[in-house]
């Protein structure tokens, strides 16, 4: 029994920290308007620096909220998995040896400890719905430390195209954000990758 007692305890922390994840996506959200708020003012005052600073918070708030958001995801399935196999007493010593150290890894709230923690929950099951080789992916794509020119220069310019708002010299001066307003297929670049992710989950799921 005290093996049991241990895995439902964790699967308690499992659903907190879950919580946590969804509590941090949403300051990240939060940090994501402000900067987008910011970002508006310097287009209007033609900070171009100040511009480009702010897109770059904005847009790495956002793919840190949508990290959390697949992080608490992942947990719920997780811990979903874990309350069936103690139902229906089919835990495992694999389980068991993950659940060692779990404590730890789970209070630190560092995406990369946590990942390698369901990870080997994971392995414990054979019928994921969603496989770990996607949910790395998707998350090795949110959490690049560094934002790519053009989609910062995308960002502002769809900024100042939904405010009216001229990009004066000084936006020209710097590159491409003040030439021209980004045309459909540069706001666009980002969606092959999602697109690509999204074709696998369908297989996977079929």
């Amino acid at each position: 029994m005290g093996n049991r007692v241990s895995l439902e305890d964790e699967m308690v922390n499992l659903r907190i920290v879950s919580k946590q994840m969804q509590r941090s996506a949403k300051k990240c959200e939060k940090n994501e308007k402000a900067s987008m708020d910011k970002l508006k003012k310097a287009i209007q005052k033609g900070n171009h620096e100040g511009a480009r600073i702010y897109g770059q918070d904005a847009i790495r708030e956002k793919n840190q909220a949508l990290n959390h958001l697949r992080m608490a995801s992942r947990i719920d399935a997780c811990s979903s998995r874990i309350e069936t196999a103690v139902r229906m007493g089919q835990v495992t010593d694999g389980m068991q040896g993950v659940v060692r150290g779990m404590d730890k890894g789970l209070a630190s709230m560092n995406i990369d400890k946590i990942s390698t923690l369901m990870d080997k929950f994971e392995q414990q099951f054979e019928d994921l719905d969603v496989k770990t080789q996607y949910m790395e992916g998707t998350m090795n794509a949110t959490t690049a430390t560094s934002t790519p020119a053009e989609q910062v220069d995308s960002l502002i310019g769809q900024v100042a195209d939904a405010n009216n708002l001229e990009l004066g010299e000084a936006f020209s001066e710097a590159g491409p954000v003040g030439k021209k307003a980004p045309s459909v297929k540069e706001s666009e670049q980002a969606k092959p990758v999602a697109d690509d992710l999204e074709a696998r989950l369908a297989n996977l799921k079929n």
